[in-house]
This record gives C-alpha cells, sequence and structure tokens, in this order.
C-alpha cells in the first residue's frame, strides 16, 4: 500500500486557549515513565538521591495553589525577606549533563502529582505567552499545582524578564515549579547576553530553587553525530515508499515549509504534525536566517518527541544551519536540533517499517 501524502505547508492550525494548554504534557517519549522505570547508576550516588528528593517534592504538591498565596518565594525576595530554608522552596532544580535521566525525572514528578498541571519546554512558556498573552498564560497557569519547565535555558533579555516576571506571578499564587537545565540557575545567560545588566532577574530566578545535582556521563562532550548521507532527489519517491509503505507522511520541499513556519506560531507546531507517521523533506540547504532557523529548532524538538522518521534530500543535517550559528548564541539550541534532526534521520533510513 503506498504512503498517503499530505503537505505541512496546507496545515495552519488554530487552536483555542484550552487547547493548547492541553498539549502541556510529557511527550510519548515519557507518557507513562515514573520513579519507579528510572535506574540509578549504582557508581553515581547523586542519581539515586535526586529520585528520593524528587519524591518528597511530589509529597509537598497537594493541591491548585498548593504553596499559598503571598507566600511564594519572588515575594520573599522583593518584599521581606530573602531566602529560605532547604526544602521550603517553591522550585527544584535538576542540574545535569545530556544523558543522565533529567527529563525523565521531571516527567516523573509529573506523572507522581495530582493535576492540574503543566509539562513543557522553556522555550513552549515563552510561546505560549506569545500565543495568549502574558495576563491570560499567568490566569491560566496560576490554577494548576505543578509547572515543569524542561531544558530550561535564557538565550536573551527579553526572556529573562519575561520568565522572571512569570516564575513570580505564579510562586505568589502557590504554584510549585520543578525545571531542568545544563547550566546551574546563576549562570543562567552567560555567553548570550549583557548578564550583568539583567543580574537581578537572573539572582532571582537563581534563588528560587533548591538545586539537585545529577552527576553521571555527559555526552556534551562527544560532539555531534554524524548525519547520514543525503538521498538523492530523484531517488526519495522510491526511497519514501518502501520506508513508508502505508503510513500518513507530510511531504515537502523544505524552502515552502521553512517560510511556512513563519506564518504558524511556534506554539501550534505540535498540532501542526498530528496524527502523522513521518516526514519527508525534499531539497533541504542551509537556513541562514536567524529568526527562521530558531523556528525550525522548535519544530525539530516537536518532532523529536513525535518520534517521527525523516527522509530527505539535499544538504545533510549536519549542515542546515551555518558555522555562525553553531559558534554563536544560541548554539546549545542548534547543536541540540542537529543531534535531534540527525537521530531522526537515521530513523527514516532504517528498515523498519
Amino acid at each position: 500500500m503506498s504512503p498517503q501524502f499530505q503537505r505541512l505547508v496546507d496545515r495552519r492550525p488554530a487552536l483555542s486557549a484550552d487547547e493548547l494548554l492541553d498539549g502541556f504534557r510529557p511527550s510519548e517519549r515519557f507518557g507513562e515513565v515514573s520513579f519507579d522505570t528510572y535506574r540509578p547508576d549504582p557508581a553515581q550516588p547523586s542519581q539515586a538521591q535526586a529520585v528520593a528528593e524528587l519524591q518528597r517534592f511530589a509529597g509537598s504538591v497537594s493541591g491548585p495553589g498548593s504553596g499559598g498565596k503571598g507566600g511564594g518565594f519572588f515575594s520573599r525576595m522583593f518584599g521581606g525577606s530573602s531566602g529560605a530554608a532547604k526544602g521550603s522552596k517553591q522550585g527544584i532544580y535538576l542540574d545535569g549533563g545530556f544523558g543522565v535521566g533529567k527529563t525523565h525525572l521531571l516527567a516523573s514528578l509529573w506523572h507522581a502529582v495530582p493535576g492540574p498541571k503543566a509539562f513543557g519546554t522553556f522555550v513552549e512558556y515563552t510561546n505560549l505567552v506569545g500565543a495568549l498573552t502574558f495576563p491570560k498564560t499567568v490566569q491560566a497557569l496560576s490554577q494548576y499545582t505543578l509547572v515543569c519547565i524542561d531544558e530550561f535555558e535564557l538565550d536573551d533579555p527579553g526572556d529573562t524578564v519575561l520568565m522572571s516576571r512569570l516564575m513570580r506571578e505564579l510562586s505568589d499564587a502557590g504554584v510549585k515549579l520543578a525545571a531542568t537545565s545544563n547550566t546551574l540557575p546563576g549562570s543562567l545567560g552567560e555567553g548570550r547576553f549583557a548578564a550583568a545588566d539583567f543580574q537581578r532577574e537572573i539572582q532571582v530566578l537563581a534563588d528560587q530553587f533548591e538545586v539537585l545535582r545529577i552527576d553521571g556521563e555527559d555526552f556534551r562532550h562527544r560532539g555531534l553525530p554524524e548525519a547520514p548521507a543525503s538521498i538523492a532527489d530523484e531517488a526519495i519517491e522510491a526511497t519514501v515508499e518502501q520506508r513508508f509503505d502505508g503510513k500518513v507522511v507530510a511531504m515537502d520541499e523544505f524552502s515552502e515549509l521553512v517560510e511556512h513556519l513563519s506564518v504558524v506560531h511556534p506554539s501550534r507546531y505540535r498540532h501542526l504534525i498530528k496524527d502523522l507517521e513521518g516526514i519527508v523533506w525534499r531539497n533541504v540547504h542551509t537556513v541562514d536566517q536567524q529568526a527562521l532557523a530558531l523556528r525550525l529548532v522548535v519544530l525539530a524538538d516537536r518532532l523529536y518527541d513525535r518520534d517521527l522518521p525523516i527522509v530527505a534530500s539535499g544538504t545533510s543535517f549536519d549542515e542546515v544551519f551555518t558555522p555562525e550559528m553553531m559558534a554563536g548564541g544560541y548554539q546549545k539550541k542548534y547543536y541540540r536540533a542537529v543531534s535531534r534532526l540527525t537521530a531522526l534521520a537515521r530513523e527514516g533510513m532504517s528498515d523498519r517499517a
């Protein structure tokens, strides 16, 4: 049976606020994980300690606004005492390298506590604010028991101030917060902008979390995986027929897709790829406009969440961003996107149907 072809460029998902918020849950990769399914490395005691601390933290989440309005850590920062004893903070922060299970643990925390609750990446929350407006985002999330922020990273001053304000509002409403990152809270933003000019916001963020360091092998030092060789465009149809027999697949000209991303809000990318079983991009090329490149990063994250295999012709994914981008302030985002697109391309080239 031949693949059922669609085009992403024909999709313009329109979602209500409730539909957007409903997407703030762990991806299929972490849809059924728990603290019991996490396997701590016996050689890394910090991993087992992190599980115990997160279980304790989960027990402190008892219902919407469980921290008590007015008693959040931001109110203490700006209006009262400057700190709190260990264990009394509203936030918990998982720091460690790639591949130590931080997202697994964050998703396990989400599964362990009562709702309503939210789980999303840092960029998904900033995009949510862009889609709903700041007041409506605060109003919606203030009713939640827990807000989980995966891949916490501050890339520009605007995001620093935005997340500082959002966390202050949520904390003051008694919402518990949990985050993961590869950067300690006090180092967020380093090398990306004039951090000293925003030290107040950065320090506010740093003082909010009980930090749990999770040790283990750090895959950041392995560099990028080698991307599979690109397919000649004249051979792509035969490859797609074999790889996606009977599946629902989106096939797009890469240049048209990249332009289409500029007219679809990133908060809707999850729904842009809904119900698909594969992705085909023809004539992939290097993206040299940073605004479009960052939108491609978001799409790569959503594709990786869904584990959608990619078959592509043209430039290999290790050259999809310019050398200047790969060496610039957003390099962590671009390296992650290349790694994830490469993994999906390898899946697309596998023999499994």
